[in-house]
């Protein structure tokens, strides 16, 4: 029995959870048809909504790619991140304190968090810290936001890939048990400003680069040259030059000789 579209694109958001798949990686429709046994048409329909989803992208002639988000979209991220988990976490503090089976649940993820930072599994390790979001918006009972936020958790986990971030792993799955344990004893406040200091922390340990200009090498190359004149307190003299020396000219000075 081939694999079903939906089957597929779950695979690929999960690899990209668990950094096995980089950004930019391209995703060739023939190879993905002969892993997962199902024709080219199925493997493009999962892909199609994958870029709908905005995981990956299409180029007409190159083909598929997991997506590269530039500095504006992981700061969009993140931003929508934070508006859609401080939001649920809100809109839930009206209900008390979260059921015994959800936190059932939450606990027995965060177990597996912990157990995941002591072995030496990476990919399941990044995989869990990110699906606790997912996870606790399915606890919280919308999983709608749910399905939004893995999308959104995948294109975040991308984004930590390109600006290497330094975010520690052990931190992050300590911030998710004071969350949890926040929700258990009825804090919604205190679980929402967790959650806000967890994402900014997050956000701030990427390595993001300033603003640079695109045609800064290219002006410095294109710059007029600039003709030094050496003068004395009689005025300019002139002077016999000397033939160049490799010896004692730099590189470009003797390359302009030869030229």
């Amino acid at each position: 029995m081939s694999t079903s579209a939906s089957e597929i694109s779950a695979r690929i958001v999960e690899a990209v959870m668990a950094q096995k798949l980089a950004p930019g990686s391209r995703l060739g429709e023939q190879p993905l048809a002969m892993l997962f046994d199902c024709s080219r048409t199925i493997v493009r329909e999962a892909l199609t909504r994958l870029a709908a989803r905005g995981i990956v992208t299409v180029s007409a002639r190159r083909g598929w790619f997991v997506i590269e988000p530039s500095q504006d979209e992981a700061r969009e991220a993140f931003e929508a991140r934070r508006v859609i988990e401080l939001g649920l976490i809100r809109s839930t503090g009206s209900t008390g304190k979260i059921d015994k089976a959800a936190l059932r649940q939450l606990k027995a993820h965060l177990q597996r968090e912990k157990a995941a930072l002591k072995e030496s599994d990476v990919g399941n390790r990044s995989f869990l810290l990110g699906d606790f979001h997912v996870c606790l918006a399915e606890c919280l009972g919308n999983t709608l936001l749910a399905d939004t936020l893995r999308d959104f958790t995948a294109r975040t986990t991308l984004i930590a890939m390109l600006y290497q971030s330094t975010h520690d792993a052990v931190q992050s799955c300590e911030d998710h048990v004071q969350i949890v344990a926040a929700l258990e004893r009825g804090d919604h406040a205190a679980a929402e400003a967790l959650m806000a200091a967890h994402i900014g922390t997050v956000q701030s340990a990427l390595r993001v680069q300033a603003p640079t200009d695109p045609l800064a090498q290219l002006r410095d190359a294109l710059a007029p040259l600039q003709q030094k004149k050496k003068t004395t307190a009689a005025g300019p003299r002139r002077r016999k030059a000397a033939a160049p020396s490799p010896d004692d000219t730099d590189s470009s000075t003797y390359l302009g000789a030869l030229l």
